[in-house]
């Protein structure tokens, strides 16, 4: 068995001081850790020695609340790190888990391997994992309720859980409220058993529909992040609205109806939830909105009066709240998931402090254009907003006003669903979101019926503009189902993409999908520009190149050129041929991915 041996490389030789042209210095990045090499050691012989031994002659045999095994002398990190590095090779099996499930793990995820979370393995999570900080089952769909609230009874410790898209019901939520104290992120998004009335538990109400024997509030969890959409039917509006008045910590929040919720709270339009409130037995909105001026009049140094005290005092009451009567209460939530554009300047004078923001601009605006809805709503925080996400299905030129109102700051850029034309403005989007590390846009390809070639005006090299900072890059492109491949019509956009890709030396994740357009020349444009732009596509880690024109000579001369990718999907590339993967996929150490390829 080798001791030490990374997987796929060698160890590097000192290189001379003069080295052929062409030809890149091997930097500390590039030589692999002893840490790291026992790691890949630990993983390469995982399967074959210690799984191996411990499915053939335990695993089905017995169950074992504890193992002394051969990794019980590794920390916790170092635990952390090999189940990771496995994830990663597609290497973790159900005994591979059971050997590295120890009591010094604090962060465990099992996001891409849903189908090993099983009843079984929570009972083994519950009695090995019990100072577990950070739980991670998502999309374990055919996990049983009991075996999740089993879970959680053992974990007091636990601060961080996502279960989305797993059976999580009222029970579950329940048991976390009352066994998990400390607990500060949730993640219940696409749990179609669970209602939107069972999250009140986790601000310490306690509804009658879940508490029949008391209905006396309880401590609210410390929670920072709450994500709950796409959950069972209910009272979203008013859940919500009791949910961000009453969870003083809460920064990060994605919760169906926060968009009508904001707006309650603003207009105060309390009467709207007391029939609510009286068929859960929980105290009037307006009680819980008063607790929470309260509170910020002490941060702000004011005081908030009782109708009772102030008379006697000469002073024309009119309103149990005055004289604060035009203050509204701060939300102090930075993270803001699926709001409306016409929310968007009520939750501006709610929620100053939003840093990143998820908009759907398919809602009414009350016959206002979008865009201009969009924009306005946006200078609430001109100058401080980093994360921008918009579901648009109009023109991608419907974004730019609002664009140019945030984008100087703007690290992070989503656009889902927009339509795209041969004229749409793309290089003054780059242009106003200069700061960019992320950009990520899922369009419709243009209409090539419309397009007039001789109306297509050529671009100035010398005045395209840049994202020097670009760390990670994703177009895709809509394509029909009875089509092949693209119409490749859309000339300018590879002008664009070239720009891109040559002014971008940091870009580690690249994605270029059904793009309209010939990509391969412009790859190998990119690649020639090495004189004046030595780094480009040089820190590459992931490479996505799916239903595109790339060839297969492309494609190698990208990974002979970056030492630090691995992984290529080349999935339906009809220039690249069954036998053209095989012969590079056998040479090289990078996965290279090819499915349903055309020939």
């Amino acid at each position: 068995m080798p001791l030490f041996r990374a997987a796929g490389n060698h160890a590097a030789k000192p290189r001379p001081k003069c080295e052929k042209k062409g030809r890149s210095r091997v930097t500390d990045e590039d030589v692999p850790s002893l840490t790291r090499l026992c790691l890949l050691s630990l993983a390469d012989n995982m399967k074959e020695v210690w799984a191996e031994d411990y499915a053939s002659n335990y695993l089905d045999h017995y169950s074992f609340s504890y193992i002394m095994g051969p990794f019980n002398f590794l920390s916790g990190n170092l635990v952390e790190e090999l189940l990771e590095l496995l994830c990663t090779r597609k290497q973790l099996s159900r005994a591979a888990l059971h050997l590295l499930l120890l009591p010094q793990l604090r962060n465990l995820s099992l996001d891409r391997y849903p189908s090993l979370v099983t009843s079984s393995l929570c009972t083994h999570i519950a009695a090995r994992c019990q100072a577990l900080h950070s739980l991670s089952l998502s999309g374990a769909q055919y996990l049983r309720s009991k075996a999740l609230c089993d879970t959680l009874t053992h974990l007091p410790a636990l601060r961080s859980l996502s279960l989305a898209g797993t059976p999580c019901d009222a029970d579950v939520i329940r048991t976390a409220a009352l066994c998990c104290p400390l607990l500060r992120y949730l993640d219940v998004s696409r749990c179609r058993f669970l209602p939107p009335t069972a999250l009140l538990l986790l601000a310490g109400f306690r509804p009658l529909s879940y508490s029949a024997s008391s209905t006396t509030s309880g401590s609210p969890l410390p929670l920072c992040s709450l994500l709950a959409l796409d959950i069972a039917l209910g009272d979203a509006q008013a859940v919500a609205a009791y949910l961000v008045l009453a969870l003083p910590r809460l920064q990060r929040v994605a919760l169906e109806g926060l968009s009508q919720a904001c707006s309650l709270i603003h207009e105060r339009s309390f009467a709207e939830a007391d029939e609510f409130s009286a068929r859960e037995g929980l105290p009037r909105l307006e009680e819980v909105w008063r607790k929470k001026m309260s509170g910020d009049a002490i941060e702000d140094g004011w005081m908030l009066l009782d109708a009772s005290e102030s008379e006697g005092e000469g002073e024309a009451v009119t309103s149990s709240y005055s004289p604060a009567s035009d203050k509204h209460p701060t939300l102090h939530l930075s993270d803001v998931q699926v709001v409306t554009c016409d929310s968007l300047v009520i939750l501006g004078r709610l929620c100053p402090n939003i840093t990143s923001l998820s908009v759907n601009m398919e809602e009414e605006t009350g016959g206002r254009p979008q865009a201009s809805v969009f924009a306005t709503g946006l200078r609430s925080w001109s100058g401080q907003l980093r994360r921008l996400s918009v579901q648009h299905q109009g023109p991608l030129l419907d974004l730019l006003p609002a664009l140019r109102v945030a984008g100087s700051t703007l690290v992070s850029l989503t656009l889902e669903g927009v339509q795209t034309s041969p004229r749409c403005p793309l290089l003054e989007m780059i242009r106003v979101c200069p700061r960019l590390e992320e950009l990520l846009v899922c369009a419709e390809p243009p209409d090539y019926a419309l397009e007039d070639e001789e109306d297509v005006v050529e671009l100035d090299q010398r005045d395209l503009p840049s994202l020097h900072s670009l760390h990670s890059l994703s177009l895709s492109f809509s394509i029909e189902l009875n089509r092949t491949k693209p119409i490749m019509y859309w000339t300018s956009l590879a002008t664009v993409i070239r720009c891109l890709l040559a002014a971008a030396p940091l870009l580690e994740k690249l994605s270029l999908v059904s793009l309209p357009c010939p990509l391969n020349h412009t790859l190998q444009l990119v690649l020639g520009l090495s004189p004046s732009a030595p780094e480009a596509l040089g820190r590459l880690q992931r490479l996505n190149l799916q239903r595109t024109d790339v060839e297969m000579a492309t494609v190698t001369n990208i990974i002979q050129r970056n030492k630090r990718l691995k992984y290529v999907d080349v999935s339906h590339c009809w220039e690249i041929s069954l036998q053209e993967w095989l012969y590079c996929k056998k040479l090289s150490t990078v996965q290279i991915v090819r499915v349903g390829a055309l020939i």
